[in-house]
């Protein structure tokens, strides 16, 4: 019995309970360690650059001009300067110069921009969170890379406690016939028959380990934990049964946002055709002023209200509006299209689910059956009944149907798990 307890220690790993990690933290720690989730910060900031800059609207606007130029011709009096001149003692009147100049400072005040402004903010809040959330549907698929790489070096565990099992049995077996040679009742051939299978089991855990290993690299790399080979991985619990069939996959939040997203480029459009109110100062330095008999440099100011309408707005409005009610249609196809895809995959996990659940029944029978032929293999070899050659074809038999036992309830949790996966029953610990 001692080297039986030799041969689980070496093909075990020394699992460590106060190492344990569970499938959540795992989810949790490879979305944080994906680079894409960084992208959230920048999303925030774009966002809070947008709303800033949208605001800035209702702030009074300056606007400075200059210029300068040369006319071909100036306003002129409709009678001979001269011939008043000599009528009229000490009448001038100067020609105005054709090189003209003038410095302008307008600020402006908007009253009413018609809901651009608002418009405009609710465009980059709706496009901030059309971002975020096609975000988290690419950093949900995280879940399903996670989910083969757990199970994956959950199953080659089982299949490793197995392995363990079945070379401690057959030195269990070699240590029978070892005695049994000793009082002359077995020969040689028949321990050296039973050494080859226990090489064969050793063989076959040192390809488990490897793969082992694999999956051990791979999911500490996605999800930059440290998990090593004495690293425990926690048995998740099996849900109960039946399971949902709402579909609630991040992908339709994110489809959700862009019809969102769509309407605030609606109100955009419209608030484009509404005309503009606001108040207005100008002040200015030039020849002419205001006063454009007067040929010197001067200063002058104005400030009114001013009512401006853009009108040519009215020609793009309909086909705007109509490019707009195509990307509408163009979101719906593709949630259909989503909803569609999902229900087959669903219903095909479904089916997986089921087979598994009739499977695991099937090799409850097959192992209580498999452990009783075995239990009396040894006692007709013990008897002289049958040979040992016998004997390690009902041990190889029970170990297949443990290691198909073992398989099958760690598959019917892929199953159930991959089934949640894709009906989106691991999105609410995700969702910012």
């Amino acid at each position: 019995m001692a080297c039986a307890a030799t041969a689980l220690l070496l093909v075990l790993p020394a699992g460590r309970l106060d190492a344990q990690i569970t499938l959540v933290q795992c989810y949790e720690a490879a979305r944080n360690n994906y680079p894409l989730v960084k992208q959230y910060g920048l999303i925030d900031q774009t966002e809070g650059y947008n709303l800033s800059n949208a605001a800035k609207g209702w702030l009074p606007q300056l606007a400075v001009n200059a210029r300068a130029s040369l006319q071909s011709d100036v306003t002129t009096m409709p009678f001979d300067a001269d011939r008043m001149a000599a009528v009229i003692p000490g009448f001038s009147i100067k020609t105005m110069s054709k090189d003209q100049y003038q410095l302008t400072a307008e600020l402006s005040q908007a009253i009413w921009d018609g809901g651009t402004i608002a418009a405009v903010k609710n465009m980059a809040s709706a496009q901030a969170k059309a971002e975020r959330a096609g975000i988290a549907s690419e950093l949900y698929a995280l879940n399903g890379r996670v989910n083969g790489l757990y199970f994956g070096r959950l199953l080659q565990d089982e299949l490793l406690k197995q392995n363990a099992i079945l070379q401690s049995e057959l030195l269990t077996n070699i240590e029978k016939v070892t005695a049994m040679i000793a009082n002359g009742v077995a020969n040689e051939s028949d321990r050296e028959s039973l050494r080859v299978e226990l090489l064969n089991a050793q063989r076959a855990a040192i390809e488990l380990q490897a793969s082992r290993k694999a999956y051990v690299s791979m999911l500490a790399s996605l999800t930059g934990l440290s998990i090593g080979d004495e690293t425990a991985l926690a048995l998740p619990k099996l849900p109960g049964l039946p399971l949902s069939t709402d579909i609630m996959r991040p992908e339709l939040a994110a489809l959700d946002a862009q019809d969102v997203l769509i309407s605030s480029q609606n109100k955009r459009i419209h608030a484009g055709t509404m005309p503009r109110l606001g108040l207005f100062v100008q002040g200015g330095y030039g020849r002419p002023g205001l006063n454009m008999l007067s040929n010197t440099f001067e200063p002058f100011y104005i400030a009114g209200i001013r009512l401006s309408w853009n009108i040519g707005s009215f020609y793009t409005l309909k086909n705007d509006l109509h490019k707009t009610e195509a990307s509408r249609r163009t979101v719906d196809v593709q949630r259909q299209t989503f909803l569609f895809n999902t229900g087959l995959q669903l219903l095909q996990q479904k089916t997986e689910v089921m087979k598994m659940e009739e499977l695991i029944r099937a090799d409850r029978e097959i192992l209580d059956l498999r452990a009783s032929i075995k239990k009396a293999a040894e006692a007709k070899l013990a008897n002289g009944v049958i040979s040992v050659t016998d004997l390690i074809r009902e041990i190889n038999a029970e170990d297949l149907a443990r290691q198909t036992a073992a398989t099958h309830r760690i598959m019917q949790l892929i199953a159930v798990y991959n089934y949640m996966y894709a009906q989106g029953q691991q999105t609410d610990s995700y969702n910012r």
